[in-house]
């Protein structure tokens, strides 16, 4: 099938294509660049051997999006153009409701319009608010959301659920996916955030590179055994292997399918110091911080719906994810600014 890949750019976007290509699909990578870099391509088609086509645009861009779907014989789309930040939405909750809702409102349309009716939407655990109990599988309640970034994936949600309720054409695979970490085993692609990160491990890898002076530990009071944060830190290949398993699922499938990607296992913020520390070598300073808006105590997956019904499991262990980040890092202290 040719896949039409939003945010084609980005950390997780370009690992899935990855996948995708090595799998035997055409893809069509679209972005805008506003959090990534063209750069994350030409290593992709390294990787694969196979160029990527590519279209810099906006998915609120109507116009473009009607000569993509007229230009391009797209079979089915992935859907990780967004914003993604906890703390950052907090701050820019218009923004966010723009990019990521109205911004799908815009490509479910254009989609409708083309006859394109296959969609794995890049979603998040965060749609299930503070949980009551660990693990989190897809039964459990969603809402009571946190911050606007949660909120908004779990709005996105419900309109593809009402969009594919009224319309038994659609086929649509919802992914609630945990923490996305590490990097491709080649060190060529990985996490390159602008700025300070948001995320945990390319905040670790940035400081054991030397780019910052220690690590912002967000919260040392949770009720966690340490008192730091605990979340479910997943390889992104893994992940991407998860959004390759979708897709192809859906294509013998109508309505929507809704599945956890996760370890099902949870690490807290200092073990995850301790155990980069132990596989790297690389010391960690880190000062404990107070708390930042937005953010859970615990948050960790049942991953056993994909299991059964995607023929999909988490196979990369901790130490494999630290030890990819670090290469990644480490071989391209700048990222993808040469």
């Amino acid at each position: 099938m040719t896949v039409l890949v939003t945010g084609g750019t980005g950390y997780i976007g370009s690992h899935a294509i990855v996948e995708l290509q090595n799998a035997g699909h055409q893809v069509l990578a679209l972005d805008n660049l506003c959090n990534s870099s063209r750069e994350s391509l030409l290593r992709v088609e390294q990787i694969t051997g196979k160029p990527v086509p590519f279209v810099q645009g906006d998915i609120r861009d109507a116009s473009l999006l009607s000569r993509v779907f007229r230009d391009y014989s797209i079979t089915a789309v992935m859907h990780f153009a967004g914003l993604k930040a906890v703390g950052e939405s907090v701050v820019r909750p218009l923004e966010y409701y723009d990019v990521n809702v109205n911004g799908t409102l815009m490509l479910a349309k254009a989609m409708n319009e083309a006859g394109v009716f296959n969609l794995v939407f890049s979603s998040s655990a965060t749609v299930y608010g503070s949980p009551e109990s660990m693990p989190i599988n897809e039964q459990c309640a969603v809402g009571g959301t946190t911050n606007p970034y949660g909120t908004s994936k779990l709005m996105v949600e419900k309109m593809l659920q009402d969009v594919a309720a009224s319309d038994e054409r659609w086929s649509i695979a919802l992914l609630r996916y945990f923490n996305p970490v590490g990097a491709h085993e080649s060190g060529l692609i990985g996490e390159d955030p602008s700025g300070v990160p948001n995320n945990l491990l390319p905040y670790v890898t940035q400081v054991a590179v030397g780019q910052r002076e220690r690590l912002s530990v967000f919260g040392g009071d949770y009720p966690t055994e340490d008192g730091t944060g605990v979340r479910d830190y997943i390889h992104v290949v893994d992940l991407a292997v998860g959004h390759l398993r979708a897709i192809e699922y859906i294509a013998a499938r109508k309505g929507v399918s809704i599945f956890n990607l996760g370890t099902g296992r949870g690490y807290s913020v200092l073990e995850i110091v301790a155990a980069f520390e132990r596989v790297t070598g690389r010391k960690v300073p880190y000062a404990i911080m107070p708390r930042r808006a937005g953010d859970i105590a615990e948050c960790w997956s049942d991953p056993a719906r994909a299991k059964q019904e995607l023929g999909w499991v988490a196979r990369r262990s901790l130490e494999q994810m630290l030890a990819d980040a670090w290469r990644w890092q480490s071989q391209n202290p700048n990222g993808f600014q040469r």
